[in-house]
C-alpha cells in the first residue's frame, strides 16, 4: 500500500483501493462494483443503476433522527492523461500512486483525485462508528467528465435530502455557489482525397503545451495545440499550397490539447520553403507563448508515404473552417471580478479515411450566450459546408441569496482556518446545477481540498489539504441538526 501511512488513514486508505481499478469515464463499472461491494460488507442500503450510478445511505446517528438527509456528492470517473508517447492503455492498467512530500500524484499519468478524493472521504464517514451526522445519502455518480451522463441519467425518487455538499472542487478554502452551464458540440465535414504526384509527404508535430482543464485554465492564457497547428497549416497552404491527409489532436474535448499532430503532402518544389516556414512558426510560437507555454515546439519531418491527401478544395475547406472556429475565453463576468463568464474549447481534432471531426467544450454561466456560441459554431460549419451536433448539454447553477448549508459550511470553516471563507463561482461544470434541477428546493454548496493540474500528468493532490478537508467535513456533519 502506497499510501499506508497517510492520515485521515481510512480515506486514503479507501483512494488507494479505487486507484487499484481503471475508472476513466465509459470504464466504470468495477470502480462503481467496489462501491457496492462496499455497502454490502457494512450492510448499508445502496442503489446501483445501469448508469453505474451508485447510492449509498447511512442512517442518522443517536440524537440526528429528526434532522433532514444530508446529500454526500462526487464523480467515480477520472480524466485519463498521460504522456504521448506512453503506450500504457489507461482502460486496462491502473495507475500508480506516488508520494513526494506533501504531493500524491501518479507516475506518467493523471492521478484521479478529480473526483476519487469525494468518494474517499464519504466511504470514509459511511465506514465511521464514531462520528456524529443526519441521514446520508451517498451519491457517487458515473461520466461527469465526457457530460455528466450519469448524473443525467439518475434517478432521483432515490433521494430525499434536500442538502447537498458536493465534494467536486479542487481548492481549499473555497466554498464554490455557482457554475457555468455547458455542452458538447461535434463539427463534421464530408471530405474527398485524390492519388497526386509532385509532392512530398511531412509529418508535422505541435506539442511542449501546458494544456489543462478547459474550464479552471482556459484564462491562463495557454495554447490549444489543435488551434496552433491548423494555424500554421493554413498560413502554408496560402503561401505554397499544401493537402492535408491526416490530423489528430486531444482526447477530451475539455481538455486544452496539448499536443495536435498532422501528415501533409506539399510539392516538391517548395519542400525548402516549407522547411523554412516550420522552423519560422516554431520561433513564433516560443515568442508568443514564452510565458505560458515554454516548453512549445513545432518540427516538421519528411516522410514516405502512399495515402492519397485531399483534395485542395476540400484542404482549404478544413483549414480555413480551423482557423475561423473560435477558442478560449469570450466573455468575462461583469459581476464576479476573475471569473470566466463565457468560453469554448476545441478538445478533439481528426482528419482520418473520408471524414474531418473535431469537438467542442462550449460553456458559459449565461445560458444565451452558451447558445449564442453554439449558433456560431454552427454558422462557421455550415459557411464551408459541414454539419453540427449538440450532445451532453447540463445547467448551469446559480448563485442562491439564502443558502442555510452554506451558512453551515462559512460557519465551519472559520472554525477550521481561522479567517470567512471565500465565496465565489466556478466556470468549471459542477454536477450541482442538475441535482437542483431534479431536486425542488435542493440547496447546495461545493468545496474540496487542493488539487493541481487536474485533468493532466501533473495533477497532485496535498495530504495535509486533504487532512483540513475531511476535518471540516466531519466537523459540518456534525452541526447538521
Amino acid at each position: 500500500m502506497v499510501l499506508s501511512s497517510l492520515e485521515p488513514k481510512k480515506v486514503f486508505e479507501f483512494f488507494e483501493l479505487l486507484s487499484s481499478v481503471p475508472h476513466g469515464s465509459g470504464n466504470t463499472k468495477a470502480v462503481s462494483d467496489i462501491c457496492v461491494d462496499f455497502a454490502k460488507q457494512r450492510g448499508l442500503e445502496y442503489y446501483q443503476d445501469e448508469f453505474n450510478n451508485v447510492i449509498i445511505y447511512k442512517p442518522a446517528t443517536p440524537g440526528y433522527e429528526n434532522a433532514d438527509a444530508v446529500i454526500l456528492q462526487g464523480h467515480l470517473d477520472m480524466v485519463c492523461a498521460k504522456e504521448p508517447d506512453d503506450p500504457t492503455d489507461m482502460a486496462k492498467v491502473p495507475i500508480t500512486l506516488a508520494v513526494d512530500g506533501d504531493w500524491v500524484h501518479a507516475v506518467g499519468t493523471s492521478l484521479g483525485g478529480d473526483d476519487g478524493i469525494a468518494v474517499a472521504m464519504a466511504l470514509a464517514i459511511l465506514d465511521s462508528s464514531d462520528l456524529k451526522h443526519p441521514r446520508l445519502e451517498c451519491v457517487f455518480t458515473t461520466d461527469e467528465e465526457t457530460g455528466m451522463d450519469g448524473a443525467v441519467g439518475l434517478d432521483c425518487t432515490h433521494l430525499t435530502g434536500r442538502r447537498m455538499l458536493n465534494l467536486d472542487s479542487e481548492e481549499e478554502g473555497v466554498l464554490t455557489c455557482g457554475c457555468s452551464g455547458g455542452a458538447r458540440v461535434d463539427c463534421d465535414i464530408k471530405t474527398s482525397r485524390e492519388e497526386v504526384d509532385g509532392y512530398v509527404r511531412y509529418f508535422v508535430k505541435l506539442g511542449g503545451l501546458t494544456g489543462g482543464h478547459s474550464g479552471c485554465d482556459i484564462d491562463k492564457g495557454r495554447g490549444n495545440a489543435n488551434k496552433l497547428l491548423a494555424r500554421f497549416l493554413y498560413t502554408t497552404n496560402e503561401e505554397i499550397g499544401l493537402r492535408l491527409v491526416h490530423m489528430a489532436g486531444g482526447r477530451f474535448d475539455n481538455v486544452i490539447t496539448p499536443e495536435a499532430t498532422a501528415e501533409i503532402a506539399v510539392p516538391a518544389g517548395s519542400a525548402a520553403a516549407f522547411s523554412a516556414l516550420a522552423k519560422a512558426y516554431d520561433g513564433i510560437y516560443k515568442n508568443e507563448y514564452s510565458a505560458a507555454d515554454k516548453g512549445v515546439f513545432l518540427t516538421a519531418e519528411k516522410i514516405d508515404g502512399d495515402c492519397a491527401p485531399l483534395t485542395a478544395e476540400d484542404t482549404a475547406r478544413v483549414l480555413l473552417c480551423l482557423l475561423l472556429l473560435p477558442q478560449g475565453v469570450i466573455e468575462m463576468s461583469m459581476d464576479i471580478k476573475g471569473l470566466v463568464q463565457t468560453s469554448l474549447n476545441l478538445g478533439i481534432l481528426r482528419l482520418e479515411d473520408g471524414d474531418f471531426h473535431c469537438s467542442f467544450s462550449v460553456r458559459s454561466s449565461i445560458l444565451t450566450q452558451k447558445e449564442m456560441l453554439i449558433t456560431r459554431l454552427k454558422a462557421t460549419l455550415e459557411a464551408v459546408g459541414g454539419t453540427v451536433s449538440v450532445r451532453s448539454a447540463y445547467p448551469g447553477w446559480q448563485f442562491a441569496k439564502i443558502s442555510p448549508i452554506r451558512d453551515t459550511v462559512s460557519e465551519v470553516f472559520a472554525e477550521v482556518y481561522g479567517k470567512p471563507a471565500e465565496i465565489t463561482a466556478t466556470h468549471g461544470g459542477l454536477e450541482c446545477g442538475l441535482f437542483i434541477e431534479k431536486l425542488p428546493g435542493l440547496d447546495a454548496v461545493s468545496f474540496g481540498p487542493d488539487l493541481r493540474d487536474i485533468h493532466s500528468v501533473r495533477e497532485r493532490m496535498s495530504v495535509a489539504s486533504v487532512q483540513r478537508m475531511y476535518k471540516a467535513l466531519v466537523k459540518i456533519l456534525e452541526k447538521c441538526r
